[in-house]
């Protein structure tokens, strides 16, 4: 494969309780060199210590953020001129100006919606990621749509590559999220939808051996120690055109609780065979 061990990144969900230095100081310290920041670290270190100190703290510690991530709500149905709608866009209009003035050209954007949805949603929906789209554009960044196992809109790779192509923007993006590829209605095959050099970020994590229906979001194991085909779909989005960064994304408490220096070593043991 072509991926290299130099390219494993740490998503700072994966360590929620430590916050932004501390989480930040264990990753550097355990050798990883690419993370994603979240607003839930970032905006509180930024209120105490400034844009300035968040940016070289990262330079500091010899790590490069490659995105900010948690942006939800863009995608979700229901009226325009909704409070939830607002919010979004509210939120949208902050986190891509972080992005921007930390020097990050992505924004990940879930889709958690669940109910019942009609056609017109998804012709909705991709006005929506043009819209939202131009504002990412503003800033110069791309928002990457993340379908998840917990939605029932926006839920499997198909029909995330679809909506995007149909949106047709450059700033709007398809994200790969090995668990919820794994742990969802996806199938393997729907791999070979993907275009080559269509897949611009992926999340990476494995799936514990249980029954699929008591999944939920939080059920994500670290690669290597599950049952996901992690080789097979790496030889996959390799053979797409994927070179980028591989991020690990953990929700356990066992996991966010840790600390992050020991859970940082644990994760390139058990991730970096799987990239070399």
């Amino acid at each position: 494969m072509n991926l290299s061990i130099h390219k494993l990144s740490i998503h700072q969900t994966t360590s929620l309780a430590a916050g932004y230095r501390r989480s930040l100081e264990g990753y550097s310290r355990a050798g990883i060199r690419h993370v994603e920041i979240i607003g839930p670290h970032v905006d509180p270190f930024i209120a105490s210590d400034g844009l300035a100190s968040a940016k070289r703290l990262l330079a500091d510690l010899g790590l490069t953020a490659i995105s900010h991530g948690g942006m939800v709500g863009l995608w979700d149905p229901g009226p325009d001129d909704s409070p939830a709608r607002t919010k979004a866009l509210e939120d949208l209009q902050h986190h891509a100006e972080v992005a921007a003035s930390m020097g990050i050209d992505r924004m990940v954007c879930p889709c958690i919606a669940n109910g019942q949805f009609t056609a017109e949603d998804y012709r909705t929906v991709v006005d929506r990621m043009r819209a939202a789209g131009e504002i990412a554009r503003q800033f110069g960044v791309s928002l990457m749509v993340e379908f998840t196992r917990a939605s029932n809109f926006i839920g499997t790779l198909p029909t995330s590559l679809r909506l995007v192509r149909e949106a047709a923007h450059p700033n709007i993006r398809p994200l790969f999220d090995f668990y919820h590829f794994c742990a969802g209605l996806s199938k393997f095959e729907d791999l070979e939808l993907i275009q080559p050099g269509e897949i611009p970020h992926v999340h990476i994590q494995d799936v514990p051996d249980m029954p699929r229906e008591r999944l939920d979001n939080t059920t994500r194991e670290i690669p290597g120690t599950g049952v996901a085909p992690i080789a097979r779909i790496l030889e996959r989005l390799t053979a797409k055109g994927y070179s980028g960064p591989v991020s690990v994304e953990l929700f356990y408490p066992k996991f966010q609780e840790a600390d992050p220096y020991e859970l940082a070593r644990t994760i390139r043991e058990h991730t970096e065979p799987f990239l070399s």
